[in-house]
């Protein structure tokens, strides 16, 4: 017998899958589990993914329901995976638990780079592993080294075609192939979805809809920092001639975000609706059509572009390229391609004034996912320097850390003159002495 292991630790996710499963993309078996993962920083006091709104609709598609949370109870399934030695162990143990025997088990994991993934995919060390992607990092680089114990295990990256024409980054030091869930199967199931959504209320005509992130959470933002973020989208949505403006909050965001855009929208005369549910912002885009759609860098951006050709637009992303931190931040990518792909709330120009090439994205997202990653993708380097060099390019450096760029001897780093630098052992080691001479000082 065979059984397949799906593991989901967002509704959308589990709609990401259910979709590819209407579109046989995973071959016929004899036992499907879903292993439902909790990742909030306090699991004991958020809602299980099991228990949202909208779930029921999706359950049907396998045959069984476990929680990994319980299973590895009283750990958090963040921070908690096997110890080497202790991976046989593990592995019984888990086939006696959920009744697997000696079947052959299969995985469908997303985020394989971290845990609770990581950890299902050790211990069942011989099953083969698909990863499914219902975001836009998949368009950037792996996150760390995986081990290739693990990693050629992989057979491929599901994922959702949020930007038409750009391939994954993701797992390709693999050899990883990328293959496409449809949109309309995932349309239909989104639409099923909505369906169940509890109390939402009916969304003024030709509303603009703002999309709340909770980027001070990830401390990217502080609180105030983040209130003046949300205020931004709606004078921007204001500005933009929208007089009704509906704001659909973070899940776990603070109720105080809502107060501020409050007191905003009554300066400026503005009809505000702050949405109290907990539903997906795909099904406001199939049951309300927004006329414009704000955000930072949602992945519901894309997806209402992509999916639903809405009208969409973003604010903020400047500030977050220069506060995410490190460089190899996963978030990265997905403020790179939202702050090239998708006009500013504030221009006046209209949507899709200035758009990149096809040619100029995929350009664009391979060379800082160098950046980020230099070590798992070596073999990008030619490329990148041919793009950094290139004129034709418009503001790349807009994306790229002069440092970064110095430490990996890119274009655009230091002057050409002084190119030799970078890589000169002795004026290395100078600048790290007068660096711990420096911190040595002000201690």
């Amino acid at each position: 017998m065979t059984t397949q292991i799906f593991c989901a630790s967002t509704l959308y996710g589990v709609a990401t899958l259910a979709a590819a499963l209407d579109s046989d993309r995973f071959t016929p078996v004899d036992r499907r589990i879903l292993l439902v993962s909790n990742n909030a920083a306090n699991p004991e006091v958020s809602t299980p993914l099991d228990e949202m709104p909208g779930f029921e609709r999706l359950r049907d598609r396998f045959d069984e329901v476990l929680s990994w949370n319980e299973a590895i109870a009283p750990f958090h399934p963040g921070g908690w995976a096997p110890r080497p030695n202790d991976i046989p162990l593990w592995e019984r143990h888990f086939r006696l638990l959920w009744q697997l025997g000696d079947d052959d088990v299969e995985l469908a994991v997303e985020s394989i780079q971290v845990n609770p993934a990581l950890a299902v995919s050790q211990i069942f060390s011989l099953a083969p592993v698909d990863v499914y992607a219902d975001g836009l990092m998949s368009y950037g680089p792996t996150r760390f080294k995986i081990d290739p114990l693990v990693g050629t295990r992989v057979r491929r990256l599901l994922h959702l075609d949020l930007v038409p024409g750009l391939k994954p980054l993701l797992l390709t030091e693999f050899g990883v192939e990328p293959e496409t869930v449809p949109a309309e199967a995932f349309r239909k199931v989104l639409g099923a979805v909505g369906d169940t959504a509890p109390g939402l209320p009916d969304l003024p005509p030709d509303c603009a809809l703002l999309l709340g992130q909770y980027l001070s959470a990830l401390s990217i933002l502080t609180p105030e920092e983040e209130e003046e973020l949300h205020v931004r989208m709606l004078r921007g949505a204001v500005g933009r001639g929208h007089r009704s403006v509906v704001f659909k909050p973070h899940p776990t965001a603070p109720a105080r975000y809502g107060r501020a855009l409050e007191e905003e929208a009554e300066r400026l005369g503005v009809d505000l609706t702050v949405l109290d549910v907990p539903v997906l912002a795909e099904v406001l885009f199939e049951r309300a059509r927004p006329a414009l759609v704000v955000g930072c860098f949602s992945t519901a951006l894309f997806t209402a572009e992509t999916f639903y050709g809405l009208t969409t637009a973003r604010t903020g992303t400047e500030l977050l390229l220069e506060r995410l931190a490190p460089y190899q931040n996963s978030n990265r990518i997905p403020v790179t391609l939202a702050d090239a792909l998708l006009p500013d709330v504030e221009d006046t120009a209209g949507p899709g004034a200035g758009r990149p090439s096809e040619e100029a994205v995929f350009g664009l997202t391979r060379a800082v996912g160098f950046a980020m990653q230099p070590e798992i993708y070596a073999g990008l380097r030619p490329q990148v320097e041919t793009y950094l060099s290139s004129p034709l390019n418009r503001e790349p450096y807009r994306y790229f850390k002069r440092r970064r760029l110095t430490a990996l001897a890119l274009p655009g780093g230091v002057p050409a003159q002084l190119a030799f630098l970078p890589r000169n052992t002795t004026v290395r080691k100078v600048a790290k002495r007068a660096r711990a001479l420096r911190r040595s000082v002000r201690r």
